[in-house]
């Protein structure tokens, strides 16, 4: 009878994760959804306290509040600009929890005097080598996010095969294992190259690929999670590891699908790689503007369509944005806004922020939709993107974001960009949009230049 009631516990655990999982898919949904999953992981992790042989209680109490105080502590602090850089941290330790708990249970299998089965020490292995991939490749990804490490690609000289190598190393010491279970340290060997090669296989991709980077993280640790399951025999983390491995890969496939590659393009094309020069497309083109032109602009614009970008989050515009949205549409100005999939360090980040300061969904609107309505657009404002807005996409087959789809914003009668300078963005390469005709470049701080737009076109009224 027991059995039966913890099995239909994770089970109810289980579908709480999908339907959490399913109202994630859009942001109107998404906190209802993140509460959902909150649910179900409070049911299978109260399940398995009382169903299942625990080291001590009092261990699991002082984890548990530790985990809710540092949970609590990064929520209320962590901005979303860094938001990227947590879920890496997330990915990370998901990944090392699952390679440590495999670990742990290959020792206690060991130590009880059973011999360990081929399933279960397969999946001690797959879990260790995933879990140590995952945990050692999203630290390299959180500093890459943060400006420890060079957001460029780190390339060298038959770096393919140093990887292959020691992909193969990793996965020997794993085979050895089965064979020989009660040799433990090979575990650790395993664990070792599998460590290297996730900051082998993160060090080589560049700052512009970390969106589909940190979505593949995120499905490799619920990899690891599921794995982890089988090696517990517990049915919520086979079923909730399952879940993340699967949406993790479906996010990264559409993520891949947005920068039109390949995911083995990605892993082993070294995006970002390739710096092309400035002074042939910038030199005597650029002009720059003021708020109070921007403004007078706008006085005669009948559509706006606002394109963000990461630079917003950076400088927090989006509540000048907002009034900026508020103040156009008091006027009757058709006012919409192009989100690229991949603006920003993390899929539907731009989404989130407008969202946060209640921009109507409805006034979202995705690459595929917008693209066609430019060439009616009086004015397009560029609010801190760059390559999602970069021509050279669709114009310079050796540029090195060659095919990504991105936001034609040059087809509208007047562009603002509104930039700090004219640096290049992750992929490293120049953006002929700013020397266009008609683009105008507003040099400032994303927030200040919206509100100081806000202002001078209050002042003209």
């Amino acid at each position: 009878m027991k059995e039966v009631l913890v099995n239909l516990a994770y089970l109810i655990s289980a579908s709480l994760f999908i339907f959490g999982l399913k109202n994630l898919s859009h942001p109107r949904t998404a906190v209802r959804g993140n509460m959902i999953g909150a649910l179900g992981m409070l049911v299978a992790v109260l399940v398995t306290l009382l169903d299942r042989r625990i080291v001590d209680i009092t261990t699991i109490i002082v984890g548990l509040t530790t985990g809710a105080v540092v949970g609590t502590v990064l929520a209320l602090r962590v901005q979303m600009t860094a938001m990227p850089q947590l879920v890496a941290v997330f990915n990370g330790l998901g990944g090392g929890a699952s390679a440590l708990v495999a670990g742990t249970a290959l020792y206690e299998s060991l130590s009880g005097g059973g011999e360990p089965g081929f399933w279960f020490t397969a999946s001690v292995v797959a879990s260790g080598i995933i879990g140590a991939v995952t945990f050692f490749g999203s630290g390299v990804a959180f500093g890459k996010l943060q400006g420890i490490i060079k957001e460029r690609p780190i390339r060298y000289s038959g770096e393919q095969v140093v990887k292959a190598v020691v992909f193969g190393l990793a996965l020997f010491a794993g085979l050895l294992l089965i064979k020989n279970p009660d040799r433990t340290a090979l575990y650790w060997v395993m664990i070792l190259f599998s460590s290297v090669l996730g900051v082998l296989l993160t060090i080589a991709i560049g700052g512009a690929d970390m969106p589909v980077v940190i979505a593949l993280l995120n499905s490799y640790s619920g990899l690891a999670a599921s794995a982890t399951g089988f090696v517990l025999e517990n049915s919520a983390l086979i079923i909730s590891g399952s879940l993340v491995g699967a949406s993790g890969m479906i996010l990264t496939n559409l993520m891949c699908k947005a920068m039109n590659r390949s995911l083995l393009n990605v892993l082993f094309g070294g995006f970002g790689e390739v710096v092309s020069t400035e002074e042939d497309i910038y030199e005597g083109k650029v002009k720059a503007t003021s708020p109070e032109e921007v403004a007078l602009i706008l006085e005669t614009a009948r559509r706006v369509v606002i394109v963000p970008g990461y630079g917003m989050a950076v400088a927090q515009a989006q509540y000048a944005v907002r009034d900026l949205y508020n103040l156009l549409e008091s006027r009757g100005v058709e006012v919409e806004f192009g989100i690229h999939p991949v603006a920003g360090r993390m899929p539907g980040h731009m989404n989130v922020l407008l969202a946060e300061v209640d921009i109507p969904y409805d006034k979202m609107k995705e690459l595929e939709e917008i693209n066609p309505t430019f060439e009616q657009t009086d004015v397009v404002i560029v609010i801190g993107a760059n390559d999602v807005v970069n021509p050279l996409a669709n114009t310079d087959p050796k540029s090195p974001i060659a095919g990504m789809p991105v936001l034609e914003v040059w087809k509208a009668k007047t562009v603002v960009v509104i930039k700090r300078s004219l640096s290049p963005g992750f992929a490293g390469v120049p953006n002929p949009l700013f020397a266009m005709d008609n683009t105008l470049m507003l040099f400032m701080d994303a927030k200040k230049a919206v509100q100081e737009i806000v202002n001078a076109l209050k002042e003209s009224s």
